[in-house]
């Protein structure tokens, strides 16, 4: 199976089932000295956990990291940051009536006519489990991306129709935690729960929006063409399981718009820096940083297991019905949110250290 890697310099390679005896990964191009905070690591592992709250599903894992190499003393080596976080609460039971059935929008059928062989507990490889190695990734790349500045917060926006109107320059990040829903604005916050347990109650699932943005990103982050900043970000949201669309900036609103409308005008602040008057690109031009804000909205869709029965057909072509049972998110949104946060770590993490590999060639060439 190939694609099981991400980034350039700053990589990441992610292993294990979700039914398997652990997922782990194994990072490399961390630079060397930088201090690693376990007990902040461990954290964001907590904000994408099950069991958290009663709105997601109640599968009981500790999901405590256990780091093998690449640290000592507190700090990266240099060398590949190899980590695991082992499976301990696995029911495989509940999906033994799937062994020889594909439930409708998983990943089974692909699965099985791809490689004719698969891991049908828990959905194997394609479980959403397999993000907990990119949320340890990327809380190591937020770690390095705080020493120049840069911070992200996700949150999110919308609940099936329930959504957020405010601005994201209106709201207090602050907020973002302090209900399950992770939602920085209380009154939809709390509409939204609602919401996903009326849905749970029925059986059926819920998905939504989540918005994310990164400040202080320095200029001058993406590579032009094929390796645009903003493509980077979309491929790594695309990646996440449930993930239908992506938008960056004005998104699909931006189409609507006559370009006197949505251009950024350039201007000097007082404290004489370039910057813009409005941000319609979302912090990115010419697929490259331009120093604003980089906020973008990435699309789920419902979970496709239901709490109820639903026709499908088994690798005969026979029409069968796919018991509703086991434990799953009525919505995924809230335990996404620290995933979306550490994909865009990691790819701002890796630009970073490829633009200073660029500057390296500048010196070199002049």
């Amino acid at each position: 199976m190939a694609g099981n890697s991400f980034g350039n310099i700053f990589k990441l390679t992610s292993f294990g089932e979700s039914h398997g005896l652990a997922i782990g990964g194994v990072i490399d191009g961390c630079p060397a000295g930088l201090e690693i905070d376990i007990e902040f690591i461990q954290k964001e592992l907590n904000r994408r956990k099950p069991g958290q709250s009663a709105i997601v599903t109640a599968r009981s894992e500790n999901d405590t990291v256990e780091f093998l190499s690449g640290i000592f003393e507190g700090k990266s080596t240099g060398t590949p940051i190899a980590f695991l976080i082992k499976n301990k609460d696995q029911n495989s039971a509940d999906y033994e009536h799937l062994k020889d059935t594909f439930r409708p929008s998983h990943a089974d059928y692909t699965y099985q006519k791809k490689y004719e062989h698969r891991d049908y507990r828990g959905g194997g490889r394609s479980s959403a489990r397999e993000t907990i190695a990119r949320v340890v990734a990327g809380a190591i790349a937020k770690l390095l991306l705080q020493k120049i500045g840069v911070t992200i917060h996700a949150f999110v926006s919308q609940v099936g129709k329930i959504r957020v109107e405010k601005q994201y320059t209106e709201l207090d990040f602050s907020k973002i935690e302090t209900n399950e829903i992770r939602c920085p604005d209380e009154q939809v916050a709390n509409e939204m729960i609602k919401h996903i347990k009326f849905v749970k109650s029925k059986g059926d699932t819920v998905g939504g929006v989540i918005t994310c943005v990164a400040q202080k990103v320095p200029v001058g982050l993406g590579e032009p063409v094929f390796d645009k900043l903003h493509a980077e970000l979309g491929k790594a949201m695309l990646s996440i399981n449930a993930v239908k669309g992506f938008e960056i900036g004005s998104g699909f609103y931006g189409s609507t718009l006559l370009g006197s409308e949505h251009n950024d005008a350039f201007e000097k602040n007082t404290e004489g820096k370039i910057t813009t008057k409005s941000n319609h690109s979302g912090g990115i031009q010419g697929g490259i940083s331009n120093g604003q804000d980089i906020y973008f909205n990435v699309a789920f869709k419902p979970v496709s297991t239901l709490m109820m029965n639903q026709l499908s057909v088994d690798k005969e072509g026979n029409t069968v019905i796919v018991e509703g049972k086991g434990r799953h998110d009525a919505c995924v949104l809230p335990r996404a949110v620290p995933i979306v946060e550490a994909m865009t770590a990691l790819v701002l993490a890796d630009y970073f250290l490829l633009s200073q590999l660029s500057s390296i060639k500048n010196i070199i060439t002049e």
